[in-house]
């Protein structure tokens, strides 16, 4: 039995104690697979905000207008540094939990106890793997209860590369104290004791660290016709086939008790393979596409094939990675026999293959122009002369008023700013 505090929402599924995944694992952050939970939709939300980009832009954040996990979220702005950032905003249900007021304005001035420290201590984790972190734990809080907690951080830019905010929202539940805890499961023993037990359809209710019962019966994995779901098709196996012992790994990987890396693994296998025998039947796949109401998509081409397989109701976050492991497979010229191999040795994992994908397509960095207009700058007549000391700076950038005269009046020196000189150097074109 637990007592979920008023201003947070109860946190469902399994968790671990003292846990936490960065963007180095073979998955999403592990913050859980029922999108219901609060972390889940944020992170959702985070990619949604993405639109081809490395980091989402923070101009399209707006936290306050968030109903759904804005309360319990907080914005770290580093634009002035790392070592103490600034709380740019800070969710009512969090500051009412952290029992802080609108006074506090940097990381600095967080309650060492508080929730909000739970938070914000992993700011650098950000900064160290540049993608977002679920974490889970238990700690004493500062009403002496002990306090379940998820959440999650996620990076935001400004100008699309470098993280100067970061954005986190958290959920958590208080529980009762060990003795009121014993009475309440002696209590709730007696009365399971003296009710007839209704077939279980579910996981039990307890979850994480606060678990008190044993978890529900599970259903056997479903049986298919197909009973070898790790060998080949033979060679004279159609279009059709291939999807069918695809969606056969898909639907294992969806009855599976812990949804094992072995059978996803499995599944993405499968994937390819059909995806290369849609490329040697370009007909056979368009009509495939037809009847299940998809079209091809040549930004992304894998997508489709990941939606034929794992069903259009599959968590789209998790379709596109895995379309970007078969992208990634494809670009790199992997062969179906050798994909599993491909998959199973890749540095980072899942994880670590998206990533690849994602900087493969981005564009090439433009080429620094300033040396070469700069060299130009040097070899150009100069167009007057000012009585101005030079100083020891190669280019000065002067600033200039239109005269009476039809003349130009220098009426200053643009001192210590060489971002400004330089953009003016670059602004030549060389």
């Amino acid at each position: 039995m637990d007592m979920a505090h008023s201003g947070a929402g109860r946190i469902e599924g399994d968790g671990v104690t003292e846990s936490a995944t960065d963007g180095g694992s073979d998955r999403p952050p592990e913050i859980g697979t029922d999108e219901r939970r609060m972390h889940v939709r944020a992170y959702n939300h985070w990619v949604s905000l993405l639109d081809g980009r490395a980091y989402p832009s923070i101009e399209d954040l707006d936290p306050a207008n968030i109903a759904d996990f804005g309360p319990n979220s907080v914005l770290l702005d580093f634009s002035m540094g790392i070592e103490d950032p600034a709380i740019q905003y800070l969710g009512r249900a969090l500051r009412d939990e952290t029992l802080v007021d609108s006074s506090i304005t940097h990381i600095s001035q967080v309650p060492s106890r508080s929730l909000l420290s739970r938070l914000t201590d992993h700011y650098l984790q950000i900064i160290a793997n540049r993608a977002p972190i679920g974490f889970e734990a238990e700690f004493v809080g500062q009403r002496g209860y002990n306090t379940l907690y998820r959440g999650i951080l996620m990076p935001f830019s400004s100008d699309d590369d470098t993280i100067d905010f970061i954005y986190g929202v958290i959920n958590w539940k208080e529980l009762v104290d060990a003795e009121t805890q014993e009475q309440l499961n002696a209590e709730l023993d007696a009365a399971r004791r003296e009710t007839p037990r209704a077939p279980a359809s579910a996981p039990a209710w307890a979850d994480g660290p606060s678990g008190g019962f044993e978890p529900a019966a599970q259903e056997p994995p479903a049986k298919h016709d197909d009973p070898d779901l790790d060998g080949d098709l033979d060679a004279d196996a159609e279009l059709s086939d291939y999807l069918a012992h695809a969606r056969a790994c898909a639907e294992e990987l969806r009855v599976s008790s812990n949804r094992s890396r072995a059978a996803l693994y499995r599944t993405l296998n499968h994937a390819y393979a059909f995806a290369a025998a849609a490329d040697k039947d370009p007909e056979g796949y368009a009509d495939l596409l037809e009847d299940w109401g998809l079209k091809p998509q040549a930004r992304a081409p894998m997508t489709p094939v990941i939606k034929l397989v794992l069903g259009m109701e599959y968590d789209k976050t998790r379709l596109t990675e895995f379309a970007c492991v078969l992208m990634h497979a494809r670009r790199n010229d992997v062969a179906p026999a050798d994909f599993a191999a491909f998959l199973a040795g890749a540095a980072g994992g899942i994880k670590g293959l998206v990533a690849a994908e994602r900087a493969a397509r981005r564009p090439a960095a433009k080429p620094d122009t300033l040396d070469k207009a700069a060299a130009t700058l040097r070899t150009r007549a100069p167009i007057a002369q000012v009585a101005i000391a030079a100083g020891d700076d190669e280019f000065v950038l002067l600033l200039a008023r239109a005269g009476s005269d039809g003349m130009l009046d220098v009426v200053a020196r643009i001192d210590d700013s060489a971002g400004l000189t330089q953009k003016a150097i670059r602004s030549t074109g060389g």
